[in-house]
């Protein structure tokens, strides 16, 4: 368990985790339609960042970063929950919009990248509270 700090309040949100081992553009790097990574240069090309709990250790900007977010979240493509290692004023935007257009928003909360690794391969929570765990046999619901 990890105790992170809330970026942006939402929804407590539960899936597998992604964690990108680079930053991401979501800009032209995000498909807004299908929420799959669709710059071919990034290493996880073709990974679907809907319904994980996406750890990015990065953004590469773009002020049009928050409404590709925004659309993910219309879309029904958004991940369940954003940790970020460092905070994206302009892509967390997307989700302050989205929640004033009244559109349910994941939570998003920083936490260091040094914790990533802690979470590779496990199913992830992250509570609206900023509490991030491993849900597994050996823990409660």
């Amino acid at each position: 368990m990890s105790q992170a700090a809330i970026l942006v309040p939402g929804q407590a949100g539960e899936g597998p985790a992604l964690i990108l081992s680079a930053p991401i553009s979501f800009w032209g790097g995000v498909d807004p339609k299908s929420g799959r990574i669709a710059d071919v240069r990034h290493p996880e090309c073709g990974e679907s960042i809907a319904g994980k709990v996406l750890f990015l250790p990065g953004t590469i900007g773009s002020s049009s970063a928050s409404a590709v977010l925004m659309e993910l979240v219309h879309a029904g493509h958004a991940p369940t929950a954003l940790v970020l290692h460092e905070p994206d004023a302009i892509l967390l935007l997307g989700l302050i919009v989205a929640r004033e257009m009244g559109w349910m928003t994941p939570v998003a909360v920083k936490l260091p990248r040094d914790a990533f690794s802690a979470f590779e391969g496990q199913q992830v929570r992250v509570g609206a509270d900023g509490e991030v765990t491993i849900r597994g046999s050996d823990l409660t619901d």
